[in-house]
């Protein structure tokens, strides 16, 4: 592909992509900037955290922007009691063939909401580590692949509230950007309080492009250019990070790297 060719595949994929904001933002009011970093997220192969109290349209944005990308959607509602097995899968003995059969559980889907991951215990958290690092999962010594693409988006309460569980180090590595979504501003609630249910209208949204459009999109990133004066900058985090004193553990290479 030359030159002339990338700049025309990079136009139309701009176009595409203000499309598919255009449309979130018809569901999801007054929140662009919650928008943008949620596609940018998805773009970079990364997963987003967004830590809010109930109620402020985190499920909503996530079943959206899988409905809105035509990608495979699934969510779990982490609960004290769940399992790893009821996020990854599990093997059923068959007895009309005398063999194990594995019954893939929603991890096996393009966007995955972990609805309120902290109300979980750490042993069942720790089930999205290598899904979220690696793209496969380990089930029975059979590695899997999970598809491509593969996102999740967890939610998480504020961990002051009754019966949650803070997120290891471990796991919060694992997320590229934690944002919050906040309050909608007077004249987006205001258009709330008068429109229509957004359930409603989440139903009747159509796809602006597919999975197999997205994958081309995030490959276009492995051909930007970083320049010098920004690797200076990103190592001179790294370096005040580990020599500063201020925090208990310094930026490793690999939050860098990956990202």
């Amino acid at each position: 592909m030359n030159i002339n060719e990338d700049i025309n595949s990079s136009s139309a994929n701009t176009a595409k992509l203000d499309d598919v904001i255009d449309a979130i933002g018809k569901i999801i009011l007054g929140k662009s900037t919650a928008i943008r970093l949620a596609l940018a997220c998805l773009i970079a192969k990364g997963h987003l955290l967004i830590e809010d109290t109930p109620g402020v349209g985190k499920t909503t944005l996530a079943h959206t922007l899988a409905k809105v990308l035509g990608l495979n959607y699934q969510r779990i509602q982490f609960t004290s009691d769940l399992l790893p097995a009821d996020i990854l899968g599990v093997s059923v003995y068959n007895r009309d063939t005398s063999k194990f059969d594995f019954h893939p559980g929603p991890v096996f889907s393009n966007v995955l909401l972990a609805d309120e991951i902290n109300r979980a215990t750490p042993r069942t958290q720790s089930a999205l580590l290598e899904a979220m690092a690696e793209y496969q999962v380990t089930i029975d010594n059979d590695t899997r692949s999970l598809p491509e693409p593969f996102f999740v988006i967890a939610t998480q309460n504020p961990q002051n509230q009754v019966g949650t569980y803070p997120l290891p180090e471990s796991q919060l590595d694992r997320f590229l950007m934690r944002i919050e979504l906040g309050y909608p501003d007077n004249a987006a609630e205001r258009e709330l309080l008068n429109g229509k249910d957004r359930k409603e209208l989440l139903e009747n949204i159509q796809a602006i492009i597919s999975g197999n459009d997205l994958i081309p999109i995030q490959k276009q990133l492995e051909q930007i250019h970083a320049a010098d004066a920004i690797l200076d900058y990103l190592q001179d985090l790294l370096e005040f990070s580990r020599s500063s004193g201020i925090y208990l553990h310094g930026l490793s290479p690999r939050q860098v790297l990956r990202y």
